[in-house]
């Protein structure tokens, strides 16, 4: 039996020492320096080794960068159109992906019922912390069921790769990484070096097998996916399921894809029988209002290539506490503050003694500088406690003297709203050029400054 050794991993990175010091020296995180022990025999055998290589060495050879043939990658669509425009058309043959989110968030949930809908492709589902009656209850409350899907509760890799040889799946869906265990490595299960091996085993199938892989990975305290940074650099595509669970809406969300964008992203509603797909989100993130009230706009943003119209709302009242207070949900705290600057520094509004809180609808988060424009003017109605048309829109990037600058494709916002039935759209002056040849049956009105844009919605 070989020697036991032991080596410090960095919770962060994944990168291995010798010795623990404060600071790790690979991404210099100080105190993620973690002791793991480490056994290696040399009887353990490799967990996986294709069928048709077995004994066979090959050599890898360098072709000039002219002679490589370029073939279209061959996508097996699912039946979920949300999933599949995440991925970029469907799943590759091959890849792996990694999918990461809150608990209780429905990442089981959604690979469960992708598996269940794949009725014409063998799928093997192992799981690691529910047990087959489990996952069976939950197949049941969705009131699906296919003869094609395997269930497995089994944690240790070998056992893994010896019952994917028996059943020879034509997917294979992980849940999670961090419950995973290999004999190659004598560690706990969720340690680094644990999570780094399983996920190098199943990478290892996933491109000799030409089988695709769907791992899910638990998050930690800061959001980010636990375990090393390398498990996100090994895998072909990370999604990220969002959603606050008092909303019914979860949001999939692509940061890293190998094989199509990665600004796509896929909306579902959470219901007792699972997760629906939502086709015209737009629809469900906006309130549905008896009466206009102060303080709500609508604004037109991108997700990815996917427009979208959301309500933002907020409200501005005289601070009673002493200290005015500054609460943003769905939008960047900082980016509340600059556009309250430029609102009392370039058009004279006093916010400084005012609490301003601000909400965008429906539990999502928006990044999209486009929004600027429908938050200015959430806040001037919220100020003056007057109201703005419901049959408004707002698509505008607001700077710091005050100017509201052109954003890209407004053709595709201005289409949203006019599909929604909108009246007017309201868009930098800097936009003209960017839709001079198309023609809009909603009104256009273009501004180029927030005073200009005051002076038509409030003084007009």
């Amino acid at each position: 039996m070989a020697k036991t050794k032991s080596a410090f991993f960095c919770q962060s990175c994944g990168a291995q020492a010798a010795k623990w010091s404060g600071k790790c020296n690979a991404c210099g995180e100080w105190n993620t320096l973690v002791e793991e022990v480490i056994e290696k025999e040399a009887s353990k055998k490799i967990t996986w080794e294709p069928k048709s290589t077995k004994g066979v060495k090959t050599v890898a050879k360098p072709l000039q960068i002219k002679d490589i043939e370029v073939k279209d990658e061959r996508r097996v669509p699912t039946t979920d159109q949300e999933f599949n425009r995440v991925l970029g058309g469907g799943i590759v043959p091959g890849s792996i992906t990694l999918i990461g989110g809150e608990p209780g968030i429905g990442k089981s949930t959604l690979l469960l019922q992708i598996a269940l809908s794949l009725s014409h492709l063998k799928v093997l589902y192992v799981s690691g912390e529910e047990s087959q009656q489990q996952i069976k209850m939950r197949a049941e409350r969705m009131g699906k069921a296919a003869d094609n899907t395997f269930i497995l509760s089994e944690t240790v890799t070998h056992n893994i790769f010896s019952q994917i040889k028996a059943v020879d799946p034509e997917i294979v869906i992980i849940d999670s990484i961090q419950t995973l265990y290999s004999e190659q490595i004598d560690a706990a299960a969720g340690s680094v070096s644990q999570v780094k091996q399983c996920a190098s085993e199943l990478q290892r199938f996933a491109k000799e097998s030409n089988v695709p892989v769907f791992m899910i990975g638990h998050i930690n305290k800061e959001g980010s996916i636990a375990g090393p940074k390398l498990l996100e650099h090994i895998v072909d595509a990370v999604l990220q399921f969002e959603g606050d669970r008092n909303y019914a809406y979860r949001i999939i969300r692509n940061i890293k894809n190998r094989f199509g964008s990665t600004q796509e992203i896929g909306i579902y509603e959470m219901l007792e029988t699972g997760l629906r797909e939502v086709s015209n989100p737009s629809e469900i993130l906006i309130t549905e209002r008896e009466s206009t009230l102060s303080g709500i706009a609508i604004a037109a943003t991108i997700e990815g290539a996917r427009p979208l119209l959301i309500e933002t709302q907020a409200l501005v009242t005289p601070a009673v506490y002493g200290q005015p207070q500054r609460s943003a949900t769905g939008y960047d705290l900082r980016r509340l503050g600059m556009l309250l600057a430029v609102l009392e520094k370039r058009c004279g509004f006093k916010f400084g003694m005012s609490d301003v809180f601000l909400n965008i609808a429906g539990g999502v988060k928006i990044d999209d500088p486009a929004i600027d424009l429908s938050i200015i003017v959430a806040l001037l109605s919220s100020f003056d406690d007057l109201s703005v048309s419901d049959r408004y829109v707002f698509a505008g990037e607001v700077g710091l003297s005050g100017e509201i600058r052109a954003v890209s494709r407004v053709d595709q916002r201005i289409a949203e709203a006019e599909k929604l039935g909108f009246d007017k759209i309201f868009i930098s002056t800097y936009n003209k050029k960017s839709f001079a040849n198309k023609k809009f049956k909603i009104e256009v009105v273009m501004v180029s400054k927030i005073e200009d844009l005051y002076q038509i919605l409030f003084n007009s």
